[in-house]
């Protein structure tokens, strides 16, 4: 069998720094807030990322942070994706008037950039609560994964075997959840990959704007927002942030690559 390398890749490397940001939950080398005289350190054997412009150091904080942002990206997902799934199968399956209505909206909302959306919606819960935040991008969510998962209901209730299920009397529970739901899996994975990056993405950009995850709680969103006025004295600040960002990123993308290469396969 070939072996399916973007998913093995994948799972390590998002593995490794997931070990690493739950034992920032219980362990950090420094305490993530704690200020010293030690500010503007270059990456060393005592602080391996450096310090920042109040002395604190940075892995520290870049674990913590990486923390933050993995809760709410995942809290994002399960409400988006909760909602969205048992929309779009109730919908894509029965169809009729409930499908039309979602259909038209699904399309409005798709005209404004999500990002655009949760600054409205988080405008009308309050800044600065990281509750209201997952809130906020939870019902962003919501639309998209209704979206991927209509479609795949719709597709799957036309197969002659889920017609001759239905034909045996089974209910509609039954086919739904029994004989459609498993056969739309790898779709759902792969919608749920590229979900919770664009969660860890939005977050981020609501903690850079100041009006997602705020002091003294660590995001890394606020911290490149800090890395920013300081990078021609710490570049190394905005670099490590960010690189852990995006190796994190990166790791999470080939997961969803290995799952709709695994797909393609079965297919």
């Amino acid at each position: 069998m070939k072996r399916n390398y973007y998913l093995c890749a994948g799972l390590v490397l998002t593995g490794f720094l997931a070990a690493v940001t739950l034992a920032g939950f219980f362990w950090t080398p420094y305490d993530s807030a704690a200020m010293s005289a030690d500010k503007f350190l270059p990456p060393c054997a005592a602080h391996i990322f450096g310090t920042d412009n109040f002395g604190r150091d940075i892995f520290s904080r870049v674990i913590e942070g990486a923390g933050t942002s993995f809760v709410i990206a995942l809290s994002t997902i399960v409400i988006g994706a909760s909602g969205g799934i048992v929309l779009g199968a109730v919908t894509g399956y029965f169809g009729g008037l409930a499908d039309e209505i979602l259909i038209r909206i699904g399309d409005a909302l798709t005209a404004f950039p999500s990002i655009l959306l949760a600054l409205v919606v988080i405008s009308l819960l309050g800044p600065g609560k990281p509750v209201n935040l997952v809130l906020s991008l939870g019902l962003v969510f919501i639309p998209s994964f209704a979206r991927v998962t209509r479609a795949a209901f719709a597709e799957a209730r036309e197969i002659n075997y889920v017609k001759s299920v239905r034909l045996m009397g089974a209910s509609h529970a039954r086919i739904m959840l029994v004989h459609i739901l498993p056969n739309t899996t790898p779709v759902l994975l792969s919608a749920l990959t590229i979900g919770f990056n664009n969660a860890v993405l939005a977050e981020a950009s609501m903690s850079y704007l100041g009006i997602g995850v705020t002091p003294p709680d660590a995001s890394l969103g606020y911290m490149l927002s800090e890395a920013q006025s300081v990078f021609g004295r710490a570049p190394w600040y905005a670099l490590t942030t960010g690189g852990v960002m995006i190796l994190f990123l990166f790791g999470v993308g080939l997961i969803g690559e290995g799952l709709r290469a695994r797909e393609g396969e079965t297919l």
